[in-house]
């Protein structure tokens, strides 16, 4: 069963948020209880530890999350499993939207200040510097 196949969640649509889009095969729900929205496990396909640690941290940050963790199925496989459980008064999938959309936002924080501080042209440039 696939999720998220361009469909926006009811939050961010009574937002002024950029609604998260997802290619139609790049989220998918394994399969388990479809009765339980409080316990979800996603697969992300082409993704790593680098979107999911991050996305855990974020997800792990809202009071209404009971767990999440992540994992790499096996190295040779592309994709990363994430798994959410939640309280009763929120779902899994709105919440794992809520993190998704939060580590867009902090990612903007981030990339807004870093072009500020090479905006103002107060840094030194190594011409010696050895880059791998």
């Amino acid at each position: 069963m696939s999720a998220a196949q361009n469909s926006t969640s009811p939050a961010a649509m009574e937002t002024d948020e950029v609604p998260i889009e997802v290619e139609n095969d790049k989220l998918e729900i394994i399969s388990g209880s479809h009765n339980d929205h409080t316990s979800m496990t996603f697969s992300l396909k082409d993704e790593d530890h680098t979107l999911g640690n991050a996305l855990r941290y974020m997800i792990m940050k809202n009071p209404e999350v009971d767990y999440c963790g992540y994992s790499i199925p096996h190295p040779s496989e592309a994709k990363m499993n994430i798994r959410v459980q939640t309280t009763d008064r929120t779902s899994a999938i709105e919440v794992m939207d809520k993190g998704l959309q939060d580590l867009i936002d902090l990612c903007t924080v981030v990339v807004d200040a870093f072009k500020a501080e090479v905006s103002n042209g107060d840094f030194e440039y190594d011409e010696d510097a050895v880059w791998p």
